[in-house]
């Protein structure tokens, strides 16, 4: 029996082991009180188990037959913050959203100015890597355009790996232990999944197959993210349904994106890829410091806090920043919109700057 061009069998045994590794060092992590211990604990334990022993790396997997239905899953969670007090705050975000475009566009330019004029990358090469967000369409059209696509793929992934590496540990330097004690509490306090009605899992995936077959229809980007997201927040929004967060999801989500992320890592060979490791290193640098300083701009500006304008600044993933949001106890709303509005920036203005640069003689 194949799958995806591989024995199931045998992709279910790499799954398992990986979760393993992954909730082992998350419980680790947990009795040693760092924060996000979930996400955090299995991104390191997955990543440092196979850069230690190389025999393992090839067990470390998370497939995409396993972790699209968790971010499907997560997508509906992340609508259930769209409710309609939504609009009395909503209003307040458009001076923060326009300051985060205007990071996204500086940026993207000091990066690319960097790795051109200094690091002598080929133009379409050195936007695609630039790109703060979008990473899934920037692989993908690094795949069609350029020779080393894995050159722009370590460059999202090493920049998505120091980004939620360090953020929880932002969480520990402004709140203190008091902050990861009601970061935890907030995880344990959400409903447990016995707790739901047979009504309420009946809706819970509906909205994941009903958000996932609508965004297929319309043919929205990212249609496994945003279409989910897309359905749920309507239907939250107009008042028609109401779901609760459910706390064994938030930790499958943070176990699954962590040991991903994490085996990825693993991967990478550091010595064939020291030079490349260097200047993504050098670049995701100048990408947090670029957005570091609108943070300070904004939390200065509105007086509002620091690391819920992070979460909704940081140059990550969409779902990896929301879970931290849901973990922390931040407006996951403010947060996933902010998310929401980069994403579909880039995925349109990607292909008008990667034609300019294809027309390029």
């Amino acid at each position: 029996m194949k799958f995806f061009g591989n024995d199931i069998f045998t992709e279910i045994y790499k799954i398992i082991f990986t979760l393993i590794i992954a909730f082992i060092s998350a419980n680790l992590f947990q009795l040693l009180n760092v924060p996000a211990p979930y996400f955090l604990g299995s991104l390191m334990g997955v990543f440092l188990t196979g850069a230690s022993v190389p025999r393992v790396r090839p067990l470390l997997i998370i497939a995409n037959w396993f972790y699209l239905p968790v971010i499907i899953g997560i997508s509906v969670m992340i609508g259930t913050n769209f409710t309609p007090d939504i609009l009395k705050t909503a209003q307040q975000w458009t001076f923060s959203v326009i300051i985060m475009l205007i990071a996204t566009l500086l940026v993207t330019f000091i990066t690319f100015q960097f790795l051109t004029r200094v690091k002598l990358y080929e133009p379409k090469q050195a936007f695609l890597c630039s790109i703060p967000g979008g990473q899934a369409e920037a692989v993908v059209m690094a795949r069609e355009i350029v020779e080393k696509d894995y050159v722009v793929a370590l460059f999202h992934l090493l920049r998505v790996a120091i980004v939620f590496i360090s953020t929880p540990f932002l969480l520990a330097f402004f709140g203190g232990n008091l902050a990861i004690k009601k970061s935890n509490d907030i995880l344990y306090e959400m409903p447990n999944l016995v707790d739901l009605s047979l009504t309420q899992i009946v809706i819970f995936l509906l909205l994941c197959f009903g958000g996932y077959w609508i965004g297929k229809l319309i043919r929205i980007p990212i249609p496994h993210l945003l279409g989910p997201i897309l359905l749920s927040s309507i239907l939250h929004f107009v008042g028609i349904i109401e779901l609760p967060r459910v706390s064994e999801l938030i930790i499958i989500a943070q176990m699954t994106i962590g040991a991903s992320v994490g085996a990825r890592l693993a991967q990478i060979s550091l010595f064939e890829l020291r030079t490349t490791l260097v200047d993504a290193c050098l670049t995701s640098g100048l990408i947090l410091i670029t957005y570091l300083i609108m943070t300070i701009f904004i939390v200065f500006a509105l007086d509002v806090n620091f690391l819920s304008i992070w979460l909704a600044f940081v140059p990550g993933g969409l779902y990896e920043a929301t879970i931290l949001a849901l973990i922390f106890g931040y407006d996951v709303a403010f947060v996933a919109f902010h998310h929401l509005v980069r994403v579909l920036f880039i995925f349109f203005s990607m292909p008008i700057f990667i034609t300019k640069f294809k027309n390029r003689k």
